[in-house]
């Protein structure tokens, strides 16, 4: 009987510690400021209409070199998007928030860096870290970066 109650202890000690080393997210947990993992660029993400959004909204070098006016969305296929300013797009579209995996998914995300486009999911990895994984097809095909939260 001793030992029973020794082995219940230690189960609710072990399933205690658990449940705190856990950290659970609710679904807006991701709102805010976010800087890119080399730290040359700020994205704030949204909510508009129960979906998740992400918008460039500083550069770290907002000017293009070659020709001393603002970046432009240069690598972009589309000739006519090519025009368009790089500070101030829309990189992050139509994420849900998967309670059951505690992640942000089913969304896209842009890479005005290489004009690409790539299926994403996002999981918090603590309030001040975010783990992005953009991909081709399936996850297993992709990249991961790790971003910071941030202030304006």
């Amino acid at each position: 009987m001793k030992k029973m109650r020794i082995l219940t202890t230690l189960m609710i000690v072990v399933f205690a510690a658990g449940n705190l080393l856990a950290q659970t997210f609710k679904s807006d947990d991701i709102l805010g400021i976010w800087f890119n993992e080399e730290k040359d660029g700020k994205v704030e993400i949204y909510k508009e209409d129960g979906k998740y959004y992400g918008k460039l909204i500083w550069l770290l070098n907002p000017i293009d070199e070659e020709t001393g006016k603002a970046k432009l969305d240069k690598h972009n296929d589309d000739e006519e998007l090519q025009k368009r300013p790089v500070k101030g797009l829309l990189l992050m579209n139509r994420f849900t928030f998967d309670e059951d995996d505690v992640e942000w998914d089913d969304g896209t995300i842009y890479d005005p860096k290489k004009g690409s486009t790539y299926s994403c999911y996002m999981k918090l990895i603590d309030m001040n870290e975010l783990k992005v994984r953009g991909y081709i097809g399936i996850s297993l095909i992709g990249r991961t970066t790790y971003w910071t939260r941030t202030t304006k």
